[in-house]
């Protein structure tokens, strides 16, 4: 069977680990800094095996070499957002983590499609392509498809319809700024512009915006795992089956949108190899307003990096 390496055992990772595994997508190893956690998380993971019938190998370890030979590494290391917290405010917290993670990756996973969940996202994915000196369509970090997912819930919930109707789309960076588009959100292949009046859908487009903040204040402590972790399970689904589905995904642009170098969430087709496609939508002119004033927040976040850097 087919490896993924996961680098961070915490809630996020364990629980995209657990989803791979029991639906057999792949084997999964475990790293986290932690002696004794993701070897027993992993333990415990593999004895539901035999109650609902999948027979994927799940390995726990605190030394980052179980990691070698991974086809799909998906990074959730790091700190999480605490209550009042912005990503932002993790940008120092985690930069570290997310460069001696892409050094690992270089080291034991070198042919390897990187998906990024550390926050902030955008800012952390291009943190670590550089330190894996990857193709930039090697490294993807998860965004779009987790606010897409939240946007599609909030649209469920307010038609009183089921989720599996719903397709919605949210581009640029991961954070208050992403941009939900209605136009491309749809039930049962309706864009919800037809179905929802104006302040409705603004409304839901500003809950999830805040999404990830509003989990974080209802948990009191620790930040949103299951449909993050299932959000990158998918992705990493997508790139072993070679699959190239379509969903929003931080990529790096390069002229795509008017947008040029740097991570930002734009559909692109997920397949082997990572990013095989970048989908250009025909965005009106306060859509693409959104989506570059998005991208620009993600550029200072890196411009941040690249200061802290000089400095020390």
């Amino acid at each position: 069977m087919r490896k993924v390496g996961m680098i961070g055992g915490g809630n996020v990772g364990s629980t995209a680990a657990y989803q791979l595994a029991s639906r057999e997508a792949a084997d999964v190893a475990i790293y986290d800094i932690l002696p004794g956690v993701p070897t027993g998380k992993a333990l415990d993971m593999t004895q539901v095996g035999p109650v609902f019938g999948f027979d994927a190998t799940i390995t726990g370890s605190d030394d980052m070499s179980i990691i070698e030979g991974s086809e799909v590494v998906i990074v959730t290391a790091g700190f999480p957002r605490k209550p009042g917290m912005d990503r932002m405010d993790l940008l120092a917290k985690n930069v570290a983590i997310a460069q001696a993670s892409g050094e690992a990756i270089k080291k034991h996973a070198p042919d390897s499609v990187v998906i990024v969940v550390t926050n902030p996202l955008d800012v952390m994915t291009w943190v670590i392509q550089q330190a894996t000196g990857f193709p930039a369509e090697r490294v993807v970090g998860q965004a779009g498809v987790l606010d897409s997912a939240r946007f599609a819930t909030f649209i469920a919930m307010e038609l009183g319809c089921t989720p599996k109707d719903v397709k919605a789309m949210v581009l640029g960076g991961h954070g208050d700024s992403m941009v939900p588009l209605p136009r491309f959100s749809t039930v049962g292949g309706v864009p919800i512009t037809e179905l929802l009046p104006a302040d409705r859908i603004q409304a839901m487009s500003d809950r999830a915006r805040t999404g990830g903040a509003e989990i974080v204040k209802l948990l009191g402590s620790g930040s949103a795992y299951y449909a993050p972790g299932a959000s990158a399970a998918m992705m990493a689904e997508a790139v072993l089956n070679n699959s190239n589905r379509v969903m929003a995904a931080s990529t790096w642009l390069s002229g795509q949108y008017g947008i040029e170098g740097v991570y930002c969430g734009v559909p692109v087709k997920l397949g082997a190899g990572g990013v095989t496609e970048i989908i250009e939508l025909d965005l009106n002119a306060d859509e693409l307003a959104a989506l570059k004033a998005s991208a620009d927040n993600v550029a200072q976040g890196i411009a941040d990096v690249q200061a802290m850097a000089a400095a020390s």
